[in-house]
């Protein structure tokens, strides 16, 4: 289930609907969707874009989103690290980004316009977007693996364009858990690629 991490004010809140009004302001919307009782998260990427159909119409409907598909890395993937390197970096991009995470865990920071920087960390079953425009970066939590359904307006524009000065130099990506260190008196200074399993029209 997802969490949202707050370091400049050592805060991390769990609770769902509190988690909504906290991305809110912000254009985030964060959801639960049916995992093992619906599909298993290792089935064929069609199986798994069949299985989630209903979700996907209603958010191509709304957001205008008009491909998906399923991705994944694992610790095997080739060339992980440098790929990562490329989404640890503060960047934006002009569409949605939109990921519904099948298996594994993530950690999305954002940089919003006022306000602390924050960090969403997701795992299985949790639907995140980060709106077009905003300011973010993402890392792999420590197992290095991920698995995701992503919607596209426009595949083209999920290239991201870096910040010039990114503020993602200062900030840990420390997922929550037994090593998670709040704070540490930081102060502000993914599009997540990988194996492309199965794409369709929406």
């Amino acid at each position: 289930m997802a969490c949202i991490l707050i370091p400049e004010e050592n805060r991390v809140i769990k609770d769902n609907a509190e988690i909504g009004a906290y991305l809110k302001p912000f254009g985030i919307w964060h959801e639960r969707w049916a995992l093992d009782e619906r599909v298993s998260p290792s089935a064929p990427a069609d199986e798994i874009l069949a299985a989630y159909q209903p979700e996907i119409d209603r958010l191509s409907e709304a957001g205008g989103y008009i491909t998906a598909d399923v991705m994944q890395v694992t610790p095997e993937t080739p060339n992980l690290d440098a790929m990562m390197e490329k989404f640890k970096s503060e960047h934006t991009h002009s569409e949605d980004e939109v990921r519904f995470i099948l298996r594994g865990t993530g950690l999305f920071h954002i940089h919003p316009p006022s306000g602390p920087v924050f960090a969403i960390q997701v795992e299985a079953g949790d639907l995140i977007n980060v709106p077009k425009g905003v300011k973010h970066w993402f890392n792999l939590c420590a197992d290095k693996s991920i698995r995701a359904i992503r919607l596209f307006q426009n595949p083209a524009g999920w290239t991201p364009k870096y910040v010039k000065e990114p503020v993602s130099v200062y900030y840990k990506p420390l997922c929550f858990g037994p090593a998670f260190v709040p704070g540490q008196g930081a102060k502000p200074a993914s599009p997540l690629g990988g194996g492309v399993e199965g794409r369709f029209k929406v």
